[in-house]
């Protein structure tokens, strides 16, 4: 049986309260709004950069998709394989977005940006801007409909044509930045610094 987790109006207005929260809370926290440069651009394609990280979209766009892949097939397998009848399956995405927004929070804390800078490439990462933050969960919900939408070889596809073009154009995608972030390898930091 066909698990229907596509939000209707009440499950998108949720996701989209979720997101503001998330955007009040990096506000309070003063995550610089916009880029610092003064500027909006809607890509920015150089990982080195004082703007990655800021704009609107930028090489880690793509893990976030990612996100909304690996969402849906958690939630599908809440809901069809742990009946989750107490939820209605409506609210899937904006329980995605509260956890990506969870992650926005924490990934924008002193210690994962201390982390960032100790164990990866990103050695003058600051953290995301909360324009920046924002359009990282609204990539994430893209990919989560893009996966609800789609049959799951697609999305799994879809997923390693993402991660390996990442990887073919920056030396990094979301199962590296997990893997430095978790147990970090100067070997393949030194392999990712040469790119």
């Amino acid at each position: 049986m066909k698990i229907e987790l596509l939000p209707d109006r009440a499950g998108k207005i949720a996701a989209a309260g979720v997101a503001l929260g998330i955007v009040i809370i990096l506000l309070g926290m003063h995550r610089p709004p916009i880029c610092e440069c003064g500027t909006i651009r809607l890509w920015q394609g150089v990982v080195e950069s004082a703007e990655n990280s800021q704009q609107i979209a930028d090489w880690y766009s793509f893990s976030h998709v990612i996100h909304g892949f690996l969402f849906y097939g958690a939630a599908h397998l809440l809901w069809r394989r742990f009946g989750l009848q107490a939820l209605s399956p409506r609210w899937a995405l904006a329980l995605a977005v509260l956890v990506e927004g969870a992650w926005e929070i924490l990934e924008n804390s002193p210690i994962i940006i201390d982390r960032y800078r100790a164990v990866t490439v990103s050695w003058g990462y600051s953290g995301d801007s909360v324009l920046n933050s924002f359009c990282d969960m609204a990539f994430m919900s893209l990919g989560f409909l893009f996966a609800a939408r789609v049959p799951a070889m697609v999305t799994v596809g879809m997923a390693l044509v993402f991660e390996m073009f990442t990887l073919a154009m920056i030396r990094d995608n979301l199962a590296l930045n997990v893997l430095m972030l978790a147990y970090p390898l100067e070997s393949v930091r030194e392999w990712q610094a040469a790119g």
